[in-house]
């Protein structure tokens, strides 16, 4: 069942002297019950962007929401809805947490601003207990009484997911939520998520640059560039059989000890002639925004911006799939 559907999201912002940045260019996904999609990208593709826009942190300059097929209006009473519906695991969880307080204050103040919240202190405070335990934090009475500093990092994103859970949401946004732990731990947390995901039959959106844990993280991956998306499909298609030149870059760049001694030496020419592309002119408007670090680039790449098929399955916005182009390459 679709739960939250995004059609053609657009976000930007000013810019020094004038103008303005497309950070989000027409942007449209949607989340399912009990399912992940992986939204992935290098830094300052608009990933982070995208979740702020989803979460109504920032307001979008264009597009649509629909919370189970039903637009979302702003008004007050609405956007709270929206909120408590709509749920972020943020990066950085020391950053996500007051140090001032502790974790039972944390976790309490969103049950108690919950319109179906537990009735007395007593409940409260179970409800506190059966959060902490739902995010492998045990004994919770233990855990309830400190602060973020006492905790390792591991243990407050465990905190930040629980607090995420305290309103009872049915989407989880997971903002790059491994990116700053160890790396023994980040596997924990990752099946954390997947489980509480199946439990609670959340549509969860998993915003990463790390293609391997996508793929076995998530059932359907879209990469984003330069604020558009640019490939959409079933994971592993997307990761085994990348069809844009940008997806077999990040992929190539991707870390893959069974790879053999030919396939790293392909992958690392790859990577060469990316780099001898990137040393042509600054991209300019009207063409594909990733030719000039393309070594495919044709000439029609220079003139006319391609477009993601709207048809199912898996699908890339490049020329180098579409009948069309028939130029010749640069």
């Amino acid at each position: 069942m679709n739960i939250l559907e995004v059609r053609d999201l657009t976000v930007r912002f000013g810019q020094r002297g004038g103008g303005q940045l497309t950070a989000v260019d027409g942007l449209s996904l949607t989340l399912r019950e009990g399912h992940t999609l992986a939204l992935v990208g290098e830094s300052g593709s608009g990933k982070s962007t995208v979740v702020k826009a989803l979460s109504r942190l920032l307001r979008p300059d264009a597009g649509e929401l629909l919370l189970h097929g039903e637009p979302v209006r702003g008004g007050r009473s609405a956007l709270r809805a929206y909120r408590r519906a709509v749920q972020v695991v943020f990066q950085d969880p020391f950053a996500s947490l007051n140090p001032m307080h502790t974790v039972d204050h944390h976790l309490r103040r969103p049950l108690l601003l919950s319109p179906d919240r537990p009735r007395g202190t007593a409940a409260v405070t179970g409800a506190v207990h059966d959060l902490l335990r739902s995010v492998n934090l045990d004994p919770p009475a233990d855990f309830a009484a400190k602060h973020p500093h006492e905790l390792s990092g591991g243990q407050r994103q465990r905190v930040a997911i629980a607090r995420a859970l305290a309103p009872a949401p049915q989407v989880l946004l997971a903002d790059e939520p491994v990116s700053m732990l160890d790396v023994s731990i980040r596997l924990e947390i990752l099946n954390l998520l997947d489980r509480l995901k199946r439990e609670r039959d959340l549509a969860l959106l998993y915003v990463t640059h790390d293609l391997a844990t996508a793929r076995h993280f998530a059932g359907e991956i879209m990469v984003m560039y330069r604020g558009e998306v640019v490939e959409h499909g079933r994971s592993d298609d997307v990761i085994l059989r990348p069809a844009h030149p940008y997806t077999r870059l990040l992929a190539s760049a991707a870390p893959d000890p069974g790879r053999s001694r030919a396939e790293l030496a392909e992958a690392r020419s790859a990577r060469l002639a990316v780099r001898a592309a990137e040393q042509r002119v600054a991209t300019v408007a009207g063409g594909c925004r990733f030719r000039n670090r393309c070594a495919f680039a044709m000439d029609v790449c220079h003139t006319r911006p391609p477009n993601l098929p709207a048809a199912p399955g898996h699908t890339a916005r490049c020329w180098l799939f579409d009948e069309s182009a028939t130029a010749r390459p640069a």
